[in-house]
């Protein structure tokens, strides 16, 4: 999971948490990431809401870069509990993001 730091992941994680206060400021956070990052954070997600195994994460990797059609922010806001498939996500990935969260907070 090198494309993205489990400290970006946490920031998104908190800010989807809020996003009646921090739509704006998740969107441009995450417009400034890299396609790289954004494919890997919409890879967590997915491996958190069980769409893939943690084991295929080349495969939900490469699947999120192909099927990108959607700006990532747009996907990850209409996405139903993002913040806990994140959560979820990492955790299947052996990193927990809730030291990272703390330290945010």
């Amino acid at each position: 999971m090198q494309e993205i730091s489990s400290r970006k992941v946490a920031q998104v994680i908190l800010m989807t948490r809020e996003l009646e206060r921090a739509e704006g400021e998740l969107r441009a956070f995450v417009d400034r990431m890299s396609e790289d990052e954004q494919a890997a954070l919409v890879a967590i997600m997915w491996i958190g809401r069980d769409s893939f195994e943690a084991e295929e994460w080349n495969e939900a990797l490469a699947t999120a870069r192909s099927e990108a059609s959607t700006p990532c922010a747009d996907y990850l806001i209409g996405t139903p509990h993002v913040s806990d498939h994140l959560e979820a996500g990492m955790e299947a990935l052996g990193v927990s993001s809730t030291e990272e969260e703390d330290e945010l907070l």
